[in-house]
């Protein structure tokens, strides 16, 4: 597990599924707690952990109820797990992906109020203001298709390109790479217009999906 992240993390050593079991088991013996009562408890593991994997439980906790159960408070706890619990990268994206996701499928509307995630002191909390929508590029909701708004991955991506932290950097790129299978054309241009300030990694990241003809001429761009 320690070579995932680079600059070490106090582990167990238990799997992810493993983690998320010992969850789901604890609740099927207990299947009247109210979701209020799981994010409580999810608060209490969260303000106890020392371990990668008891912050992950944390999160496990309130991860069923997160569609239907919670509302807006979750994203001020959220928000409050990326500034002071988060210690890595797995862990904010399994914030981002396993419980902002089902979450955020029940609250289309709430998606806008990550944008100020940006501005924030913690380099968690900007990653996870790109990797908790980059789902939602384009993605069927029951019987319809929601479309993340360009501007809003522009302008996440605007307000982030000069960020020192390398895994902000890489939410960049994925969201533009994500937004780029979607929207080629505007994503191309976004690279030719902003080629000069993104990130050398983050730029090249970007190009991923769009077809070869078009990457090629925008790494040429990024040569020169």
């Amino acid at each position: 597990m320690q070579r995932y992240f680079p600059g070490g993390t106090a582990a167990l050593g238990v799997s992810n599924a493993a983690v998320v079991a010992l969850a789901d088991d604890w609740f099927r013996e207990r299947p009247d707690v109210p979701p209020v009562t799981r994010l409580l408890l999810a608060e209490e593991v969260l303000s106890r952990a020392t371990r990668h994997e008891e912050v992950l439980l944390g999160f496990a906790l309130v991860r069923k109820v997160a569609k239907t159960g919670l509302g807006p408070e979750l994203l001020d706890h959220a928000l409050g797990w990326l500034e002071q619990r988060v210690s890595n990268w797995a862990q904010c994206d399994d914030l981002c992906l396993k419980l902002l996701y089902p979450f955020f499928l029940g609250h289309l509307d709430l998606l806008p109020h990550t944008r100020q995630w940006t501005e924030s002191p913690s380099g968690w909390a900007r990653r996870a203001a790109n990797v908790a929508v980059v789902k939602f590029v384009r993605r069927t909701v029951g019987k319809s298709t929601y479309e993340l708004p360009l501007p809003h991955v522009f302008g996440n991506c605007v307000r982030l390109m000069h960020d020192d932290d390398p895994y902000v950097q890489k939410s960049c790129g994925w969201l533009l790479k994500a937004a780029g299978a979607v929207h080629p054309e505007e994503v191309a241009d976004f690279l030719r217009t902003w080629r000069g300030e993104l990130r050398r990694d983050t730029f090249r990241y970007a190009v991923e999906k769009l077809d070869p003809e078009t990457r090629a001429a925008l790494m040429s761009l990024d040569r020169s």
